[in-house]
């Protein structure tokens, strides 16, 4: 399969896309895209877009990375290093989790500030671990307490972290700074494409290559579809898919639900996730990407009028949409789409305008004296303690499934529900099955985020996007926490400020919030699922 497929199944639909990408391509935007065009988007996105671009020929221009990650490879392996983790959050982790996961290479993915998961990463094998601490801006809160953390357990171990960390940031960013004063590996990335449009950079190469990972058959793929994508031609693929979702949007499907096929690529709706959400969920509009369980999930099958179902392989029944092909041209072919689809959404779909505020209410919980503790719960349903704002009645049900059926009727027609973990990704992984019964509970599409990973990723829709959202925080207890060297908060306290924090963003901006928080993890979700299935 040399490049990309695109089918839209609907008859009517096709139409439609055919004829907006016949505009498109009488306005030559595909090989403005390609020219690096920072004007296509209107002027108050001109600056940004302008130092963005650069995603377009990566396939050729990320050539180099496969020779010094190779080399690098070996260097570690001749001294007994081939186990990697990989600290990195949004688009510093997405992509290069798709890739490793979808070649069969093992890679340890920190994208997390639960202490359990982090704990879990420590007990590998020390000696042979290298930590890949990756970060656009050099700053990411998560990515600095792994590197603290991990440094610590290093020298600990008396092992030297200049053997053991390679750091993978933007020239100039602080991380860039610090790491080349403590003689660490760097390995600058190109600064001129944001992080989400990143899987073909350093970003996600670098993890990728190192875990074992076949980076120039990405970059080759990703080539061969450029030579696609570029064309201003009605059948541009890229220039479909971006019209698709721009027509169905404006008829009011502002949601994509997105199901595996049978692609034979791990992972790649999670990257897609982050891609469209924060690209076009700005100025009230936008696209909410809704990851479900497969063609037959709750979501897809009996999708409404306000959702638009794309399936990543062959064709199910349901789907308005089929994309397939190798997984770098994937990663093209929906940059392409989601670019063009912010052009018709008149929105600038390389900035993130919403994302900040989320984490400097998170900064300021740590800020004060006191971060780690709460207020009383609005009542206790045995191992789940229930806290819930002025939206929940007062003459609604007290116990836990009572407050959830409370918030999904505070839900306005056509919205949805987002169901936020700040769990442990792996040994919590069971929770993900709350999205489905909650689906079939509520009607709505609903979204699962692992915290604090969905900030970097759908956070920006929530708070930018449709403001039709209804949102269910799940937080847990801590059993053995997670000092962080050099900084006065704990693990355990950075992941609570970070879902208070976003919890208290949503509040201000009119959407009910609801936190379930586990005194036992393991009892509480057990109880929860139960409730629901009944």
């Amino acid at each position: 399969m040399s490049s990309v497929q695109l089918r839209i199944v609907d008859p009517d639909l096709a139409d439609e896309a055919r004829r907006i990408a016949t505009g498109l391509a009488d306005d030559k935007v595909a090989s403005a895209i390609a020219a690096k065009d920072a004007t296509l988007w209107g002027p108050d996105a001109e600056s940004e877009a302008s130092v963005r671009l650069n995603w377009v020929d990566l396939g050729t221009s990320s050539r180099p990375l496969v020779a010094r990650v190779a080399e690098l490879k070996s260097r570690l392996a001749a001294t007994g290093v081939h186990r990697v983790v990989l600290a990195g959050m949004g688009g510093s982790s997405l992509a290069p989790e798709v890739i490793c996961r979808t070649a069969g290479v093992p890679l340890v993915v920190l994208d997390t500030t639960d202490a359990s998961q982090v704990d879990d990463a420590l007990a590998g094998d020390l000696p042979s671990t290298v930590l890949v601490v990756s970060s656009k801006s050099g700053s990411t809160v998560e990515t600095d307490s792994h590197q603290r953390i991990f440094t610590e357990q290093f020298v600990a171990a008396g092992l030297d972290p200049a053997e053991h960390i390679v750091v993978v940031t933007d020239p100039g960013s602080p991380l860039h700074a610090r790491a080349e004063d403590a003689g660490l590996t760097v390995i600058a990335a190109d600064p001129h494409v944001g992080g989400r449009y990143s899987a073909l950079t350093a970003f996600g190469l670098v993890p990728a290559g190192l875990a074992g990972a076949d980076i120039g058959q990405l970059l080759d793929d990703a080539a061969a579809a450029a030579e696609v994508l570029g064309q201003d031609a009605t059948d541009n693929p890229g220039l479909l898919l971006g019209a698709a979702l721009g027509s169905r949007h404006a008829a009011g499907a502002e949601k994509v639900v997105l199901a595996d096929t049978g692609s034979g690529i791990a992972g790649f709706a999670d990257w897609a996730e982050q891609l469209i959400a924060e690209s076009t969920g700005k100025l009230g509009t936008g696209l909410l990407p809704v990851v479900v369980e497969s063609a037959h999930a709750p979501g897809f099958a009996d999708a409404g009028d306000d959702a638009t179902t794309v399936a990543i392989g062959p064709d199910p029944d349901g789907a308005l949409i089929t994309t397939a092909g190798p997984l770098g041209g994937l990663f093209l072919f929906w940059e392409y789409a989601t670019a063009v689809a912010g052009r018709l959404l008149g929105i600038n779909p390389f900035d993130q305008p919403d994302v900040e505020a989320a984490k400097n209410a998170a900064r300021a919980l740590l800020d004060a004296p006191a971060a780690g503790s709460d207020s009383p719960p609005t009542f206790t349903d045995g191992a789940i303690e229930v806290f819930a704002g002025d939206w929940l009645p007062a003459d609604a049900e007290r116990t836990a499934v009572g407050a959830v059926r409370a918030l999904l009727a505070a839900a306005p027609d056509a919205g949805y529900l987002s169901v936020q973990a700040y769990l442990d990704r792996l040994a919590d992984a069971s929770t993900a099955v709350l999205r489905p019964e909650l689906a079939t509970l509520s009607g709505l599409q609903t979204t699962f985020g692992w915290g604090p990973r969905f900030l970097h990723s759908t956070g920006q829709y929530h708070k930018g996007g449709h403001q039709n959202g209804v949102f269910l925080q799940i937080t847990g207890s801590v059993v053995a926490d997670v000092a962080v060297p050099g900084r006065p908060y704990t693990l355990a306290v950075l992941q609570h400020a970070q879902a208070l924090g976003d919890a208290g963003v949503l509040t201000e901006r009119g959407r009910p919030v609801l936190r379930l928080h586990l005194t036992d993890r393991e009892l509480g979700l057990v109880q929860l699922a139960a409730a629901l299935t009944r």
